[in-house]
């Protein structure tokens, strides 16, 4: 373990669990305190940020510079659709810029940043409504499922896995494959994890999970698959494209990643699960300040230029 993911954690718990009475929810003391982070992540040389301004891909992309230039957007490059996370109810793409940021250049892929709707003013299924149709956007543009990944974390990684089902209810293609940090998969909470890990987690006590899903679900069941992928279908966690998770072992979320794997590959499907060490929550986001953020970011970029044969 690194002195910088001691230094941060220490930090973390810090700022964020010893603040943060369980089960207690401040959403607008919560946007305000994300409002500014990852606006000031620095944009590699040869790249560039450009806000989208059609209404069915609300968001930014990252592309390199010179291919925007020759190709322009309708390009069929490889790209990653990435979905950020924050419970469903706060972060944008703007939050998330020093993972995008990170994932573009070492993947060597234009990144497409979706700015869903929030909860709990939009709640189930606006998020999951939002993420389809800018897939469908995508490859309205000409860009072809076997050259899109599809990515998120968090609850942005749920949502990934949601959308994928979504699609394969309506038929149609699937991206080549699925990138996952630490996918919130259970929003009835019942992971072993959130109780075992309660100590351990940084950032989040395991109560305070079940009352975030509730913004999010509104009136909806918890164990529908389209909010909770965990409880999909056998057959149809088995016909989705490739899944690469990665997620902390002192996390309280771990066993939504170390549940869905299991179910997905009792099923037949084709998923793999990585567990690194004495990490917080969606360490990657990290990637400026953390060694292991860097080595998980590479990791993961190498999945996705292979299954998108970038």
């Amino acid at each position: 373990m690194s002195l910088q993911n001691l230094l941060l954690s220490y930090g973390l718990r810090k700022r964020l669990k010893r603040g943060a009475p369980p089960g207690q929810i401040d959403v607008a003391g919560t946007r305000r305190a994300m409002a500014r982070f990852g606006h000031d992540a620095r944009v590699p040389a040869g790249w560039r940020i450009e806000r989208s301004g059609e209404a069915a891909l609300p968001g930014e992309w990252t592309r390199r510079e010179a291919a925007q230039a020759r190709a322009g957007a309708n390009a069929d490059v490889p790209t990653l659709f990435y979905l950020h996370g924050g419970g469903y109810y706060f972060c944008t793409p703007q939050t998330h810029r020093p993972l995008t940021l990170a994932l573009a250049r070492m993947a060597g892929m234009q990144v497409f940043s979706l700015d869903y709707r929030l909860a709990p003013e939009h709640p189930f299924p606006a998020a999951l409504d939002d993420a389809v149709d800018a897939y469908a956007a995508l490859l309205a543009r000409g860009i072809s499922p076997g050259h899109l990944v599809i990515a998120g974390d968090s609850a942005g990684g749920g949502l990934a896995l949601a959308t994928l089902l979504a699609l394969r209810a309506r038929g149609m293609p699937l991206p080549s494959g699925a990138l996952l940090f630490s996918p919130w998969t259970d929003l009835a909470a019942t992971g072993a994890t959130l109780r075992s890990n309660d100590r351990h987690d940084v950032m989040f006590h395991g109560e305070s999970i079940g009352r975030a899903a509730r913004l999010y679900l509104g009136n909806a069941a918890a164990t529908d698959p389209l909010a909770s992928p965990l409880y999909a279908d056998p057959a149809a966690l088995a016909a989705l494209p490739p899944l690469y998770v990665q997620a902390s072992d002192k996390e309280v979320l771990l066993d939504d990643s170390r549940r869905l794997v299991e179910r997905a590959r009792a099923a037949g499907g084709n998923a793999e699960l990585h567990i690194w060490r004495g990490v917080p929550h969606v360490w990657q986001l990290y990637h400026p300040f953390l060694p292991e953020a860097r080595r998980a970011l590479a990791d993961a970029a190498a999945f996705a230029r292979r299954i998108s044969n970038a």
